[in-house]
């Protein structure tokens, strides 16, 4: 059997990984599975994919969340922050860097040439990340119909994307109970159970000491959860001029943060609805720019959203770079969050359960409107880079 990593090794593995997990979530899981199950064999196949199929069912980064998980397997809450805090900090700081740049030299000739070049090269980006999640996610005529049912309530009738999630998820309880036939296309995931993974420091039969829970220890982190997230709204209180603007914004992207289900472009339409449309915080052409930087540096795209923060707090208070990088912490504080939330509370319960068929069905209705919604982003985008 493996030997058991020590904290040192851990960390230089997820430092490590911050500033390399190019390649959105695919290339990033790849990476964790490269390592930590074939190379090192820390984790056993079966660990890694239960754990992999509980992050798909969440809101949110999968890949940073799973990345969380599997510090959580090696060294408890203090390995699950490590991991997935350094998943994210290198990117914040990258695109802090460049969203300073952006609003200092970004009407610069040869600046904003770049971005005119970017802004088609991420239409085509997010077209065919339509058609990958659309080959996967598509698998009757019911899921085409909830994907265009999801696609014309967004598009033209302005529907909120956390409505559309909602009634997604009703609607998979209904069939589930009454026309369960539409949803027999559901297939199980879940490993083999006759492989051999002694090898592995943890692996199927692995007890783990961190998995251990009481009703009372699951309260305390819910209520340290709670403290963490009223800490900046006190700091905003009484530290800024403007606490309804901080306010606006910090519940604007907990309230997103909850609502993104697949990925970062099933979420970008419902936050350029809200940001560019409803709030003004930003233009259409800044949102593609945002979406163009999130590409090209490291971390999850969902770090794009970081860049909207910036601009919220930049042209709010008048062109500040102070309030654009307080923006873009609040941003990056609210989006992640409750990533940590889902996996140091749910892991050590998900630890004891077998896939749940009825959750894995909910999902893929999810992730049928989820097409829709993407639809409607690359036609916005497409209209933003055309008009």
């Amino acid at each position: 059997m493996t030997n058991k990593p020590t904290f040192h090794e851990a960390l230089s593995f997820w430092l490590k990984l911050g500033f390399i997990s190019f390649g959105g979530p695919a290339g990033q899981i790849a990476i964790l599975h490269e390592f930590l199950v074939e190379k090192k064999k820390w984790i056993s196949e079966s660990k890694f994919l239960h754990a992999l199929n509980y992050c798909m069912l969440l809101p949110g980064p999968e890949a940073q969340q799973l990345a969380t998980y599997m510090g959580w397997l090696l060294h408890g809450v203090r390995g699950g922050l490590a991991a997935g805090i350094l998943f994210i900090l290198p990117s914040m700081f990258i695109l802090l860097g460049l969203s300073i740049l952006y609003v200092s030299f970004g009407n610069t000739p040869i600046v904003f040439a770049m971005f005119n070049g970017l802004k088609p090269a991420v239409v085509a980006i997010v077209i065919l990340a339509l058609i990958k999640i659309a080959k996967k996610s598509l698998r009757s005529a019911f899921h085409f119909f909830i994907a265009g049912a999801a696609f014309v309530c967004l598009f033209f009738f302005k529907v909120s994307f956390p409505l559309i999630i909602l009634v997604a998820i009703l609607l998979s309880l209904l069939l589930r109970r009454y026309l369960p036939s539409y949803l027999a296309t559901s297939r199980s995931n879940g490993p083999a159970g006759t492989v051999n993974e002694s090898d592995y420091f943890i692996n199927r039969n692995s007890m783990l000491p961190q998995g251990f829970y009481t009703p009372g220890l699951m309260a305390m982190k819910v209520l340290a959860f709670c403290l963490l997230w009223a800490a900046p709204f006190v700091a905003f209180y009484f530290l800024s001029s403007d606490y309804a603007f901080w306010k606006q914004l910090s519940v604007f992207f907990s309230q997103a943060a909850f609502v993104t289900f697949g990925g970062a472009y099933s979420v970008l339409p419902y936050v350029a609805q809200v940001s560019v449309e409803k709030y003004q915080w930003l233009s259409n052409g800044q949102m593609l720019d945002g979406l163009a930087l999130g590409e090209t540096t490291p971390g999850p795209l969902i770090m794009v959203l970081v860049f909207v923060g910036f601009m919220a707090g930049y042209n709010y208070f008048n062109y500040s770079l102070l309030a654009g990088s307080v923006g873009l912490l609040a941003t990056t504080w609210y989006t992640f969050l409750p990533s940590f939330l889902f996996i140091l509370i749910g892991a050590p319960l998900i630890e004891r359960t077998q896939e749940n068929v009825r959750v894995r069905e909910m999902l893929e209705m999810v992730s049928a409107a989820v097409v829709g919604v993407i639809l409607s982003l690359c036609l916005y985008l497409a209209a933003a880079v055309l008009f």
